[in-house]
């Protein structure tokens, strides 16, 4: 997929046009995509669990690497993007709270920063490797294909679990208590359906890649690319929210239909009405679709679950499933960690590089995580860092006189809005989703620095 000149228009005003018109050569950026989804697929391989940390740790280290290289090797770096000093306060306020008295270790607090910064890292070494709108566009398409995969293996470990679903799954699930009935349901013919991992060894793993795969399927799908390419975006988009349905968490179909109003509205806003009108209904059309095709595979378990979506008001929906977390953050943790609670109580850091003598805290949602980790200002600083990215994406979005750039920024704000709304249901920004959700953003800032567009 080498167009996002089928997904915005031909003419450049005010760059240089040899750049516009040279398509980069394939380098880092596109090895780093794949090995989001590659490096966790090797523990879709049985006997991998004993090196399950490394390879967790390598889907990070990465990012750090890359960090690295870039500052050895970079003699030029573009201008600084607004929220580079919303993300230096960020990893300010984490050093500090490396010596809260009550961080677990300092090789669990150094660990825990290394997190955020891993996440982080791309906004810096991005902009240097993505230069032109067709650059972006093939990541993109390569998201778009590493995400539509692991969705398809997701929807054939319900079809046939025997051949597909991974030989191990994840010992943080099958050592728990509830072994692996919190993550089952019962199938059309009465089996138990193991809500599938994808390309990975967690059940229900596969609805993030889902996500991305349902956006991009259908945008790539409505580009100017041959029709067979076309027609196997909507495939991959079918099998997003497919796989999201099998994998039942509700949260995800919500995110994904916010990613599809975001870009539909931004499309408007861009005066290209026809095409959101088309956008809408493609997209409905294989919401619905994929419905069907989940309840035939799920059975009527499938339905059971995505209807209490409709059964109450959506704030009583999301109160029993994570607002109670919410309220928790606002009503207890701000009074007892107004400043943090120290670094390493929770999360992967926590888990592997936790204390025994200091009791780990629970966070499932990240407003929860950041009030651990360096409260009140913790929230306000990474809240900020987002905001920002989130206006600069939206500028970009709205300059159709770079029309390239400006579809571009689009899908970048689409898929980053959707990243920022699981905030409230999930940990994104501590995982490979917020590593991906900073790569993109640094990705447009490179393209945005190419055209001079950063101050536009």
């Amino acid at each position: 997929m080498n167009s996002m000149t089928a997904i915005g228009h031909r003419g450049v005003a005010s760059a240089p046009a040899e750049v516009a018109a040279r398509s980069a050569p394939w380098g880092f950026p596109e090895i780093f995509v794949i090995s989001q989804t590659a490096l966790p697929a090797m523990l879709y391989l049985p006997g991998n669990q004993g090196i399950r940390l490394s390879l967790r740790v390598a889907a990070f280290a990465i990012s750090l690497l890359a960090f690295v290289w870039w500052q050895i090797t970079s003699d030029v770096k573009p201008p600084a993007h607004r929220a580079y000093s919303w993300v230096a306060a960020v990893m300010g306020l984490l050093a500090v709270m490396l010596f809260n008295p009550f961080t677990t270790s300092l090789v669990g607090g150094l660990a825990h920063m290394m997190v955020y910064f891993a996440v982080m890292s791309p906004l810096f070494w991005a902009p240097s490797f993505v230069k032109t709108p067709e650059h972006i566009a093939r990541l993109l398409g390569l998201l778009l294909i590493c995400s539509g995969i692991n969705s398809m293996v997701g929807v054939l470990q319900v079809y046939d679990p025997g051949r597909w679903m991974p030989a191990e799954l994840s010992r943080v699930i099958t050592n728990s208590s509830l072994g692996l009935g919190s993550v089952t349901y019962a199938g059309p013919d009465g089996r138990m359906i193991i809500r599938p991992p994808g390309l990975f060894d967690t059940p229900g793993a596969v609805a993030g890649p889902g996500m991305f795969a349902a956006l991009l399927g259908v945008i790539f799908g409505l580009s100017a690319l041959p029709w067979w390419q076309r027609a196997g975006a909507f495939a991959l988009s079918g099998a997003g929210i497919a796989a999201i349905y099998l994998s039942q968490v509700r949260i995800s179909l919500v995110v994904t239909v916010f990613m599809f109003s975001v870009y539909i509205m931004t499309l408007f806003l861009q005066k290209r009405s026809a095409k959101a009108t088309t956008f809408g209904l493609l997209a409905g059309g294989i919401i619905a679709g994929s419905f069907v095709l989940a309840v035939t595979l799920g059975g009527q378990s499938i339905t059971d679950r995505f209807m209490t979506l409709f059964a109450e008001d959506p704030m009583s929906v999301y109160y029993r499933a994570r607002g109670v977390q919410l309220e928790t953050t606002f009503t207890e943790m701000l009074y007892e960690y107004p400043l943090g609670a120290g670094l390493g109580r929770w999360g992967m850091a926590g888990g592997y590089f936790g204390t025994a003598g200091l009791p780990g805290l629970w966070a499932e949602i990240q407003i929860a995580g950041w009030m651990i980790d360096g409260g009140v200002p913790m929230i306000f600083l990474y809240g900020g860092a987002i905001v920002v990215g989130a206006l600069v994406q939206l500028r970009l979005a709205r300059l159709t006189h770079y029309p390239r750039v400006a579809a571009c920024a689009a899908v970048v704000l689409a898929a980053n809005l959707g990243t920022t709304a699981m905030v409230f249901s999930f940990t994104p920004f501590v995982t490979q989703i917020g590593i991906q959700y900073w790569f993109l953003a640094g990705a447009l800032h490179g393209v945005a620095c190419n055209y001079r567009l950063q101050d536009a």
